[in-house]
This record gives C-alpha cells, sequence and structure tokens, in this order.
C-alpha cells in the first residue's frame, strides 16, 4: 500500500471511532480501575478500541496492532498501528471534554503516518512522513516564540505521582518558580497536537506509552517541531523516558531548565 492510503484508512478508523465516543460521553457507563491511582478505563475505551481495530483489519489484513486496552494482536509483520482509542479517559468519564483518538502507523519500524482526533471540537489532525502536519486540511506550524519566557507549555503527570518519578514534581515547581505558565489538559496526543499548530510552546512529561506519542511525536516533527528527552539524547516511543517536546526554538532552554537534579 502506498503511505497515503494507510493515511486515509487511519483517518476513517479515528472518526469512526471519534463518532463512538462523542456518542458515549456524558451517558450513563461501565467504569473500572488499572493499575495507579485514578487510572481509569471505560466500556467506551474498549468500544473504540474494536472499532479502529476491526476497520483496519478489513482494510489492512496485514496489520500487527499495539494498543492500550488489548496489547499486542494481529499478524506480526512490518506494519504496526499504534492505538491510543481513547487518551483522556480520566475527563471522558468525568464529562470533561477533553479526550481524543490517537493511531500511529509504523512501517518497518519507521512511524510513517500519525492521526489525532478530537471528537468534541471535531478537529482532525494528521501527519505524514515528509509531507508536513495538518488540522482539518490546513497545514499547520509549530510556533516562532523565541524564549521560554514567552511561552506556555503544557504537561502531563504519572499515575504514580505520589512516588515523584523522575522528581517531576520538584521540575514542576521549577519550572512554575520561573514564571512559566503550564497548562495540564490530560491529554497528551491534544498537548502533541497544540504543540504542533503553535498553541503551545511545549509539552513535558517523565513518561507516555507508544500509544500516548506515537501519532503525536510524528505531528510534532513534520510542524518543525523538535522531541527529545530531557537529556536531549534521541526520544523513543517505546522508552518510556521523560520527554521534552518544543518548537524547536525553546529546546535548549526548556531542557537546560528541566535537566537538573536528573
Amino acid at each position: 500500500m502506498k503511505m497515503a492510503e494507510l493515511t486515509l484508512i487511519a483517518i476513517e478508523a479515528a472518526l469512526n471511532a471519534g463518532n463512538v465516543l462523542r456518542y458515549g460521553f456524558g451517558t450513563h457507563f461501565q467504569i473500572n480501575s488499572k493499575e495507579g491511582h485514578h487510572n481509569l478505563v471505560t466500556e467506551y475505551d474498549y468500544k473504540a478500541e474494536k472499532e479502529i481495530i476491526d476497520f483496519i483489519q478489513k482494510n489492512a489484513p496485514n496489520s500487527e496492532f499495539l494498543a492500550e486496552e488489548s496489547g499486542i494482536s494481529g499478524k506480526k509483520g512490518s506494519l504496526v498501528w499504534v492505538i491510543d482509542p481513547l487518551d483522556g479517559t480520566v475527563n471522558f468519564a468525568h464529562q470533561i471534554p477533553v479526550f481524543a483518538v490517537s493511531i500511529g502507523v509504523e512501517q518497518d519500524g519507521e512511524m510513517i503516518a500519525g492521526v489525532i482526533y478530537q471528537p468534541i471540537t471535531n478537529e482532525l489532525f494528521v501527519a505524514e512522513k515528509g509531507r508536513g502536519a495538518y488540522c482539518n486540511g490546513k497545514k499547520i506550524n509549530v510556533s516562532i516564540v523565541k524564549t521560554l519566557e514567552g511561552s506556555i507549555l503544557a504537561t502531563g503527570f504519572p499515575y504514580n505521582l505520589r512516588e515523584n518519578p523522575h522528581h517531576c514534581i520538584d521540575h514542576f515547581i521549577d519550572i512554575l518558580r520561573a514564571g512559566i505558565p503550564i497548562r495540564r489538559l490530560g491529554a497528551a496526543a491534544i498537548d502533541f497536537a497544540y504543540t504542533a499548530s503553535g498553541r503551545f510552546e511545549g509539552f513535558f512529561e517523565v513518561s507516555l506509552s507508544p500509544w500516548d506519542a506515537a501519532a503525536g511525536k510524528l505531528l510534532l516533527e513534520e510542524a518543525g517541531g523538535k522531541i527529545t528527552k530531557w537529556d536531549g539524547s534521541p526520544f523513543d516511543i517505546r522508552s518510556l523516558e521523560p520527554l521534552l517536546a518544543t518548537n524547536g526554538l525553546i529546546h535548549k532552554e526548556a531542557r537546560d531548565l528541566l535537566s537538573r537534579n536528573i
């Protein structure tokens, strides 16, 4: 298949899942807890994930899947779909309309396409390797803010926050003390999308699963941004290591601040 065909499949799968989530949002549904404090899963996580996988299997039958709820499935091969059917489950469960579907398409170990869809705002973010990043068909780029002082950053917190992994609480306080505004939306895919589209200058977090970062990393890079670990080394979506994603212009300044005591 050509890359564009895979991207179209990812888009339609994300839109279908978004319809499932939109239908379920604000209704009564089953909520369960996973490992970690406030780590929730709803019946709509499972419904949306099944919708995505079923659709892709029909249209790209020789696919492997790495999905948040069902793990690894499908036919092991060179084409892997990395899926978060509902990024922002806690928001969804509490009727907060900030959540997204995220699908990354990996071929031969390289992320070639990424789709992030916000069902409530009806914003569809799409990226293809080497072809740029778009929101609802309009090309997007990272912001042109050059200083950390003039920036707005986004972050998220791990479910084991009480343990203060990687001194994440201390780093959060360091940034606040520097006078930098921070937003905490509760959905990493949206943080990536908003950084890619210039709404935020940067996004940092101590640990993300592959499905949280797969589509967002490509979207950010195709929009002209930069992503590394806090120490400046390359970031891999399977690393579970602290990451910093920025417009590139503030990257060194932000990294210098975050790299203290790591």
